[in-house]
């Protein structure tokens, strides 16, 4: 999940970390689904570290980050109506987003870094 202090988009898409557009919860998602989603996504990252050097377990553990992240609308198929493309992965200056990104004052980008 994003972090309540890192930069969100205007439209509410992406949220902004380590420097990339990453893809926000679908909000349409009800609130017992969307629980359920990040129970799974935890569940799955804490295999993800208790699989070690052990390749199969981590195939599966990532297979499962994975499967809750596009349950989530974090990956997949996007979520919201229009085409507008998915800018995932993107810095915000060279995607969409590039106005919006240079208007920030420092210390809000600074939160996406």
């Amino acid at each position: 999940m994003a972090g309540k202090d890192r930069p969100h988009t205007p439209d509410g898409r992406y949220f902004v970390a380590r420097g990339r557009l990453n893809r926000c919860t679908n909000p349409a998602l009800d609130d017992t689904t969307r629980r359920a989603g990040i129970k799974a996504l935890m569940q799955a990252r804490r295999a993800t570290m208790q699989a070690g050097s052990d390749q199969a377990a981590m195939r599966a553990a990532r297979a499962a980050v994975d499967a809750a992240k596009i349950r989530l609308g974090e990956r997949g198929p996007v979520w919201w109506d229009g085409g507008a493309p998915d800018e995932a992965g993107n810095t915000p200056a060279d995607s969409s987003y590039a106005d919006w990104w240079a208007d920030l004052d420092d210390v809000t980008r600074a939160r996406g870094r």
